[in-house]
């Protein structure tokens, strides 16, 4: 038996024996099995209650224990089946427990876990040399997570102005981020992030940045060529804002002003990046190059890892001391890293991403489109919206009670789902039957 304090947790084969005897519901499961739902949880209670006792209180968590996974099939403490659709919110880009990636952790871990960076370690420069062979960059800052990858594009973008400028007593420091963007919540990509509800409680914040209207071409060109501007951040789709997508005359018009004006235009793909989209990388189906690339969520299939893609004329400026991690890079995280980036870099896998995001908002339009309170499905591969009128918040409890796992975004009127990679077409469908038969909820 596995503990968490006084929480004893079962191993598979005594599940049902250790479950408290009381009435049982029934629901069926996304396989089509029924699969039994105690009235009241046992294990899972008390793993709750105990969070609450042990836990600052800083997520509103579903009321739900997750114990293990494979593929797109998650399993809770009683033994329930969920499919996964959120993917850890964009994260777990292979599903759960894939054989290549594990392989690599297990043998990584048996070598060599953690040095820091006070010496050199082989897999990070292998990762490395994969991410600058693959994209407009030609060098990586690696960091342990999107927030802090956006901490040191803050960072740079700063140097860049100062170095660039030595003459210069007041340089551009000043940025522009939009509406519904979000890059973090350490308090620099905090100040990029445009909810106020994330910001008001810890300001004052990192002064010098205006939100400007996503898509808004004249406002940001205007203010982008008063040469006050240090950085540009957006994201090509912005995932936690609603999945929205930029326009290639939006991320060309951009460019154009900060190469005229001398500011850096800073993607971030944290969400949308590594195969998302059916691209690779996002700003691929604009044909708009950044001069600086934020990425996290998949690239190391669920440990923690950040990197900051940049160009020559970025990297030049930055020395020995201007920044740095203790865990960033690690051999373990890079070679978990390399083991996803060769299977998601693949021409067929991203081709796949694509057949399958086309045929799930299919599905969405043709099983979903005629509800009334179902406005719009949109996205790009597999990053999917589907925007409704009213709040998304107990559809999504609904849906996840029916055995799927979604998220909301944007105002709250938003589903985003964001599948593993790998998700396949049966698995898709029973999604989409899963959405259909809880439109119920939206009443």
């Amino acid at each position: 038996m596995a503990s968490i304090g006084q929480i004893t947790l079962p191993r598979a084969p005594s599940l049902q024996k250790s479950l408290l005897r009381r009435p049982i519901r029934t629901r069926i499961g996304f396989n089509g099995r029924i699969v039994s739902k105690q009235a009241e949880v046992s294990v899972s209670q008390k793993v709750i209650e105990e969070e609450a006792r042990v836990l600052v209180g800083t997520y509103a968590r579903a009321p739900v224990v997750l114990s293990s996974g494979k593929g797109c099939k998650l399993m809770d403490a009683e033994g329930r089946e969920y499919l996964d659709c959120a993917s850890g919110i964009a994260v777990n880009a292979l599903g759960h427990g894939d054989p290549d990636w594990l392989q690599a952790v297990t043998d990584q871990a048996a070598l060599l876990a953690h040095v820091s960076n006070v010496y050199y370690t082989i897999p990070q420069i292998e990762l490395a040399k994969r991410l600058v062979a693959s994209s407009f960059a030609d060098r990586v800052f690696f960091c342990n997570s999107g927030t802090e990858a956006n901490e040191a594009a803050i960072k740079f973008s700063r140097k860049f102005q100062r170095f660039t400028h030595p003459e210069e007593k007041e340089v551009a420091t000043g940025f522009i981020a939009f509406t519904n963007s979000f890059h973090g919540r350490t308090l620099g990509a905090l100040a990029l992030t445009s909810k106020e509800q994330y910001r008001a409680p810890f300001e004052p914040i990192m002064p010098g940045v205006t939100f400007l209207e996503y898509g808004n071409i004249r406002a940001a060109t205007d203010l982008i060529r008063s040469g006050k501007i240090a950085a540009v951040f957006v994201e090509p789709i912005q995932g936690e804002g609603g999945v929205y997508s930029a326009t290639r005359e939006f991320l060309q018009s951009l460019r154009s002003a900060c190469d005229a004006a001398g500011s850096l235009l800073v993607f971030d793909e944290v969400q949308c990046g590594l195969g998302r989209t059916g691209n690779l990388w996002a700003y691929e189906a604009f044909g708009v190059i950044p001069d600086i690339m934020t990425v996290a969520k998949p690239l190391a299939g669920g440990l923690p890892i950040g990197a900051v893609l940049v160009t020559e004329k970025v990297a030049e400026t930055i020395k020995y001391g201007d920044h740095g991690s203790t865990f960033a890079g690690n051999p373990l995280v890079c070679s978990a890293a390399i083991a996803v980036f060769d299977k998601v870099s693949k021409p067929s896998f991203l081709d796949s991403v694509s057949s399958k995001g086309i045929y799930f908002k299919d599905l969405l339009v043709k099983k979903l489109g005629g509800n009334l309170h179902v406005k719009e499905v949109r996205g790009e591969g597999l990053i999917i919206g589907v925007e409704l009128d009213v709040p998304a918040s107990a559809y999504v409890d609904a849906c996840r009670d029916s055995g799927l796992l979604i998220l909301t975004a944007g105002k709250g009127n938003v589903v985003r789902i964001v599948p593993p990679l790998i998700i396949s077409e049966e698995e898709i469908e029973r999604a989409v039957e899963i959405m259909f038969h809880n439109l119920t909820a939206l009443e």
